[in-house]
């Protein structure tokens, strides 16, 4: 028995995660599940890479994830476990292990091949359903990683610019993901931002050019309605608008430039 995390892009309004459930708890009724999110934005890789590396350490080892955003359903694309911290995440190989394959050390890593663990029928359309859900039911009750598949030599991940120091020394970063909040997290850490040489309250901000001020500490730093850049939960670099949305207030999504000066 373990739990199974389930992130998706399937929404609630369809049968789509209660299916998946329920050929879980199938194979083991014990399993204890957690919906990590399931409002993904359809098809959007870099949206569930992102919640699924912020969602992952707060997991216990020995967690199972099912990550499903896989716009190639039925293709040539693989389908992979992979095991990193003592954690398993059963996904496409489409990029949704981007950010944690860049920040977690890889134990192992197969492909999901033996189809005596997938279902009897499978849909060429819901591989969520088909084989990620069972397959996760068998780990659940125990089942040994080399039992799934060969061992697999590479991952694909999204090609994402890094933040770039420019030759002025400032720091040049793009928006990667905008919250439900209309916060815009930039691509910008804690940590990239400890590597200059000024304290991080003289650190100037802006966005596609339009200056937004020092970092602040907290949301309510600023009068409401004001925008304001600060580190967030997420330890990267974002920028908001206290009590308002920050992608709406300045007219600005996935992509926007981000300077740090």
């Amino acid at each position: 028995m373990s739990i199974v995390a389930l992130m998706t892009d399937f929404g609630l309004h369809d049968h789509y995660v209660a299916a998946m459930k329920g050929v879980i708890l199938q194979i083991d009724p014990r399993a204890t599940l957690v919906d990590v999110c399931h409002e993904i934005e359809s098809h959007d890789i870099l949206h569930g890479a992102f919640v699924l590396r912020q969602a992952f350490p707060c997991f216990p080892a020995g967690t199972i994830f099912v990550a499903v955003v896989d716009p190639g359903v039925g293709s040539s694309r693989r389908l992979l476990v992979a095991r990193y911290a003592d954690r398993l995440i059963l996904t496409p190989d489409n990029g949704l292990l981007t950010f944690i394959h860049r920040d977690v050390p890889l134990q192992e890593l197969r492909l999901l091949e033996n189809r005596r663990f997938f279902a009897s029928t499978l849909s060429p359309t819901f591989h969520g359903r088909d084989i990620l859900a069972p397959v996760a039911g068998h780990l659940s009750r125990g089942l040994a990683l080399d039992n799934l598949g060969p061992v697999a030599d590479h991952i694909d991940v999204l090609d994402l610019p890094p933040p770039r120091r420019q030759p002025d020394g400032s720091l040049l970063g793009q928006v990667l993901v905008v919250d439900r909040f209309g916060n815009l997290i930039t691509g910008i850490s804690d940590i990239d931002l400890s590597a200059a040489n000024a304290p991080r309250r003289r650190h100037e901000v802006s966005l596609n050019n339009r200056p937004i001020g020092p970092l602040m500490t907290t949301y309510s730093d600023v009068p409401p309605g004001t925008p304001l850049a600060l580190i967030g939960s997420t330890r990267m670099l974002e920028i908001a608008v206290n009590q308002g949305r920050a992608c709406d207030v300045l007219g600005a999504g996935r992509g926007a430039v981000v300077r740090v000066t």
